[in-house]
């Protein structure tokens, strides 16, 4: 193969590469809420924190319902959260705690977290009220 030839061919497959590399990016950066049903918020009293994670892209409570089943809700980012008052220090395993959310469409024990609610009734809330 002449010196002109593999030239070619490197900066093809080269440019090959970066078309491909440049297509992944928005694939992976951006995920939808469709497994959610947005917008119908469900009510869940007396669920005792497991675990709280703070980090990104999304936070996540798990928790378990009277029946000790365990649930999890995915959050906001920790940035998004800050701007509402939580902190990563905002929930602590054993706290009992109610949990407005949106359910999951396949009907799994969980969903995305819209508001809690403490034993003292202070309400955290991780989208803004309607």
């Amino acid at each position: 193969m002449s010196t002109f030839s593999t030239r070619r061919w490197v900066i093809g497959i080269g440019g090959a590469l970066a078309v491909l590399a440049g297509m992944a990016v928005p694939g992976s950066a951006h995920h939808s809420t469709a497994m959610f049903d947005w917008g119908n918020e469900l009510v869940l009293e007396n669920m005792t924190i497991e675990r709280w994670v703070w980090t990104n892209p999304h936070t996540f409570i798990y928790a378990r319902d009277s029946q000790d089943r365990r649930w999890a809700f995915e959050g906001m980012t920790p940035n998004t959260l800050t701007r509402f008052g939580w902190t990563r220090r905002s929930l602590v395993p054993g706290e009992v705690v109610t949990i407005g959310y949106y359910p999951l469409r396949d009907g799994r024990p969980g969903g995305f977290d819209v508001r809690v609610v403490k034993a003292d009734g202070t309400e955290m809330r991780q989208l803004p009220a309607r």
